[in-house]
C-alpha cells in the first residue's frame, strides 16, 4: 500500500512559479525546437550508499519536481499538442515503496509542476523518437556556472552524447544562455522562499548567540545550527558551514569546525539554511566570551561600515567590476584608519594589485538563489529582481583575528531591500544577546 500523498520536507510551492518559468523559457526558443532537461545524478558515497539527493537547479526551476531519474521535455511547436510539455518520472513499484518510500504519482507531479502530461520514464525513448524529427533544434542543458570546472560529464551531457549519435543532423543549442538571463531575476515567490531561508538562518544565529561561551567546540555550535534548521523544515545547510574561531577565521573556506573556542577569541560564522532548494548565505563574527575587546570592536565596526556603504551601491544598473572597485576604495580608507595600511603607500600602490587585498582578498558580492553562488553573468549590469550577498571582511593573521559580515540584498526598482535586516549585526546588540 503506497502513501496517498507525496510530501517534501518543505511546504508545497505554488506551481505558478514553474509554469511562469517555463513560459518565459520557451518564449526564447528558436522555432521548431525541443528542449530537454534531466534531473541530477545520484552520487555513490560508499559501498551501496548514495549521497543525499540534490536536484539539478535548472530542472527544478522549470518543473518544481524534486525527485531523481526525471526528465522534462519542452516542444512548444510540437504538431501533437499532447507533447508540448511532458514530464517523465520513475514509476514506483512494491519494492521501491518498501525500500525507498513514496515517489510522485502522476497527479502529484501535475500538482507540483503544473504539467498535465506525465509519463513513466520507460516511455521517454519512444515518445521522443515519435516527435524529434519534427524539430530542427534541440536545446541541451549544461552547467555553465563559471565557478564550476567539469571533472566528470553531467547526466545532461551524457544523454546529449547518446542523442547526438542517434540524431546527428539536428542542430544542438545550449539552454544555459537563456537560463542565465532568466534565473537571475527573482519572482515574488522566489523572494518569499529566500526570505524563509533567511528567517530560519536568523533563528539559528540567535540560538547560537545564547549557546557560545569559552570552552565550547566549533562542532557543538554547528550542531546547534543544524538542529534549528531541521526543526524548521529546512533541507539542511545551504553549503558547508564555517565555524572559525580565533586564527581559523583567516582560512576563508575553513570547514573543519573541530577546535575549542577560547576566551578572548572571535568566532567567524558563515552559514545559511536551504529551504525548498533556495538558499540563505550569512556571515557574522562574535566574541567567544560575549564581549569584544576595543581592537576587535574597532575592526568589526570598520567591516560593518564597509558592508553598509557597499549595500548602498547594489542598485540596478551598477556594473560588477566598477562596484567592486568602489568597495575597494571604501575598504582601503577603513584599513588606513585601523593602522593596517599607510596612506602614502596606498598613494603609490600598483592599481593592478591594490594593497587592501592583503587584508580583504575575496569579492564583496555574488548572486544568490537556487545555487548559493547563483548562475548569472558577471558582465551584465545588476537588475531589479537580483538577490546578491554583500560580504566584506578584514583578515589579520598577525592578530589571530578575522571578521566578516554578510547580508543578502534584493535589488528592486525603488532601491534595495536587506533580506537579513532582522538578523542582529550591531556589535552592541550581539553582546547584549550573548549576555542576556
Amino acid at each position: 500500500m503506497y502513501n496517498e500523498k507525496r510530501s517534501m520536507k518543505y511546504t508545497s510551492i505554488n506551481n505558478d512559479l514553474f509554469t511562469t518559468n517555463r513560459k518565459n523559457f520557451v518564449s526564447r526558443l528558436k522555432p521548431q525546437s525541443i528542449a530537454l532537461f534531466h534531473s541530477n545524478e545520484e552520487f555513490n558515497r560508499s559501498g551501496d550508499q548514495n549521497y543525499t539527493f540534490k536536484q539539478n537547479p535548472d530542472f527544478f526551476y522549470l518543473s518544481g519536481i524534486d525527485q531523481e531519474q526525471s526528465i522534462l521535455l519542452l516542444f512548444p511547436d510540437c504538431p501533437n499538442p499532447l507533447y508540448k510539455e511532458v514530464l517523465f518520472l520513475r514509476q514506483t513499484n512494491e519494492h521501491i515503496a518498501i525500500w525507498e518510500g513514496h515517489k510522485y504519482t502522476k497527479e502529484e507531479a501535475f500538482s507540483a509542476s503544473g504539467i498535465k502530461t506525465v509519463f513513466w520514464l520507460d516511455s521517454f525513448t519512444s515518445i521522443l523518437h515519435s516527435i524529434i524529427n519534427y524539430a530542427d533544434n534541440v536545446y541541451i542543458n549544461t552547467n555553465e556556472n563559471d565557478r564550476y570546472v567539469y571533472e566528470m560529464p553531467t547526466r545532461d551531457i551524457r544523454k546529449f552524447e547518446e542523442l547526438k549519435l542517434k540524431y546527428p543532423l539536428h542542430n544542438y543549442i545550449r539552454s544555459a544562455p537563456i537560463l542565465r538571463d532568466l534565473r537571475v531575476i527573482k519572482s515574488d515567490i522566489e523572494v518569499e522562499l529566500t526570505k524563509k531561508a533567511c528567517a530560519i538562518t536568523n533563528d539559528a544565529f540567535k540560538r547560537v548567540l545564547k549557546f557560545v561561551k569559552p570552552g565550547v567546540a566549533e562542532y557543538e555550535i554547528e550542531a546547534e545550527i543544524i538542529h534549528e534548521f531541521i526543526r524548521q523544515r529546512a533541507t539542511g545547510h545551504a553549503y558547508s558551514p564555517i565555524i572559525a574561531s580565533g586564527a581559523n577565521a583567516n582560512v576563508l573556506h575553513y570547514i573543519d569546525n573541530n577546535q575549542i573556542c577560547k576566551d578572548g577569541d572571535v568566532i567567524l560564522f558563515d552559514f545559511g539554511a536551504e529551504y525548498a532548494n533556495y538558499n540563505a548565505d550569512m556571515s557574522r563574527s562574535v566574541p567567544v566570551n560575549g564581549r569584544f575587546t576595543p581592537r576587535q570592536k574597532a575592526v568589526y565596526n570598520a567591516v560593518l561600515r564597509v558592508m553598509r556603504q557597499s549595500t548602498k551601491l547594489l542598485v540596478a544598473g551598477a556594473i560588477w567590476n566598477e562596484y567592486h572597485e568602489e568597495v575597494g576604495k571604501i575598504m582601503t580608507s577603513e584599513l588606513i584608519g585601523l593602522g593596517l595600511l599607510d596612506a602614502t603607500d596606498v598613494k603609490n600602490q600598483n592599481p593592478a594589485a591594490p594593497l587592501y587585498k592583503q587584508y580583504f582578498m575575496h569579492g564583496t558580492s555574488h548572486h544568490l538563489g537556487l545555487d548559493v553562488h547563483d548562475y548569472a553573468s558577471r558582465y551584465k549590469p545588476f537588475e531589479a529582481g537580483n538577490i546578491l550577498t554583500c560580504e566584506p571582511g578584514i583578515y589579520i593573521p598577525a592578530e589571530g583575528l578575522g571578521i566578516r559580515i554578510e547580508n543578502n540584498i534584493l535589488i528592486t526598482k525603488d532601491g534595495n531591500i536587506d533580506l537579513m535586516a532582522d538578523i542582529p549585526v550591531e556589535a552592541d546588540h550581539i553582546e547584549e544577546i550573548m549576555n542576556s
